[in-house]
């Protein structure tokens, strides 16, 4: 009986600890989850990237799939869930960032049509200045659109997987905005 306690505590205290989430990567000071929910899919975390612009560390950005892959193609083509998910590291204006998505647009889908052009547009309208240490999710559910959360708030949907390939060519793209980024959002270091 007296060893009875101490493998009661160890079991109980394994089975908490596994129950809690426990966080996947860090970057910069910045950890995502290894999983999280979108429209009642779980996502895992694929990777980390930073985006830096000159010497300025603007936010961590984490890609997160219905499972692992490392290909942007195999991930454009895929008609699964995913979410972009940012956290900023220094203030952006909303002009900075909705300029940022018109060049991430023209560089990496070039020939997007009229209904995705359109959306880009309408995707500017949601978006608001986002202040250091504020986040930004953009999140695709097939069947469900495009969701777009800024400062922990849905500012709208937006509808179309070719929008959606778009919004997340500008990030994994063949020109992102720069190959650290992507690569760590690939899974790669």
């Amino acid at each position: 009986m007296r060893h009875t306690r101490p493998l009661v505590f160890w079991l109980a205290t394994t089975l908490l600890l596994s129950a809690l989430p426990s966080p996947a990567a860090t970057l910069a000071d910045v950890t995502m989850p290894d999983r999280i929910d979108a429209g009642g899919n779980t996502l895992v975390l694929n990777g980390l990237g930073l985006r830096n612009k000159f010497i300025v560390k603007v936010y961590v950005g984490g890609l997160y799939l219905a499972a692992k892959e490392s290909a942007p193609a195999k991930i454009l083509t895929a008609e699964s869930p995913r979410r972009m998910a940012f956290h900023f590291l220094y203030s952006v204006k909303k002009q900075q960032m909705c300029d940022a998505f018109s060049e991430g647009l023209e560089a990496n889908t070039p020939n997007a049509n009229a209904e995705v052009k359109k959306n880009f547009s309408t995707l500017c309208t949601y978006l608001e200045d986002i202040p250091k240490g504020n986040t930004m999710n953009v999140t695709f559910v097939p069947g469900q659109g495009i969701q777009v959360e800024v400062n922990g708030k849905v500012k709208g949907t937006l509808f179309g997987k070719p929008t959606a390939d778009a919004i997340l060519a500008t990030w994994i793209g063949p020109k992102p905005p720069t190959e650290d980024l992507k690569n760590g959002v690939l899974g790669g270091k």
